[in-house]
């Protein structure tokens, strides 16, 4: 069964995108047939995989508005396994095009049920916002995955996301559930990140991925040359941070299938 995972913070510059992108291409490393969905206007993920924007003529915007189908969107990347729908600024218009049609919110759960069959895992990265086209990530996910900076104000942001979670849960998708917090940018050095640390996971527990993701400047260059920080330099301690959270991610996967098993 395709597992599909909203990567979602309303805040920017937390990582979203560098965690979509790496921990897709970890999954793709291990023979997982994975499915990036850039759903931000500013195509960042889509650069990440090396897809030029010439390439973007087909692009998420098309899944919203009902012209394409997903097979038809998706571009093979040059990472074997692993395929993306591209993004470009023509999805900002979804927004406003949107508003006034029929389960709005919707439009991305019925491009999925209709072609998501033979991928293992897709993963949504999501906008900085909790707009239109995030609500149609959430209602489309079957769990939400959160990467949180640690810092002060994330805190605060993470209480507004956990609310909007709860309210897309009652009246929209009652099976979304969160698969995982993770730490990005941690700096052991600093004793705000550790303040962070034990708030969070103090307060979430076991959602909180033990895996954390420290500041390294191999993740911030990699972009730049089209490729995950996992292709671009596997051995950097980002890259690292990544592959062990493709495994904590599937571990996680094996026992919730298996609670899942006990219970039915």
């Amino acid at each position: 069964m395709t597992r599909i995972i909203a990567v979602v913070n309303q805040k920017g510059g937390v990582g979203k995108t560098t965690t979509t992108v790496n921990l897709a291409t970890a999954l793709a490393a291990i023979g997982k047939k994975t499915l990036v969905i850039d759903l931000d206007p500013q195509g960042n993920a889509s650069t990440g995989l090396g897809v030029e924007h010439r390439d973007r003529v087909v692009s998420s915007y098309h899944i919203l508005i009902g012209s394409v189908t997903l097979a038809q969107a998706s571009v093979v990347t040059s990472i074997p396994n692993l395929h993306v729908v591209p993004s470009n600024i023509d999805l900002s218009a979804a927004e406003i095009e949107l508003v006034q049609e029929m389960a709005r919110e919707g439009r991305l759960k019925a491009a999925l049920e209709s072609g998501a069959d033979g991928y293992d895992y897709i993963l949504i990265d999501c906008p900085p916002s909790l707009g239109l086209i995030t609500m149609n990530a959430l209602v489309a996910a079957q769990s939400v995955f959160i990467p949180l900076q640690c810092e002060f104000y994330a805190l605060e942001g993470l209480s507004h996301l956990l609310k909007t979670i709860q309210l897309i849960q009652r009246r929209l998708n009652p099976e979304l559930d969160i698969c995982g917090v993770v730490l990005t940018m941690y700096d052991k050095r600093n004793k705000l990140t550790e303040h962070i640390e034990s708030d969070v996971r103090g307060f979430l527990k076991e959602t909180v991925f033990s895996t954390v993701v420290p500041r390294n400047v191999r993740l911030s260059e990699a972009p730049s040359h089209g490729k995950p920080a996992i292709v671009y330099d596997m051995n950097c301690s980002g890259s690292r941070a990544y592959i062990m959270m493709a495994k904590e991610l599937l571990q996680r996967e094996k026992t919730r299938i298996s609670q899942a098993v006990k219970v039915a």
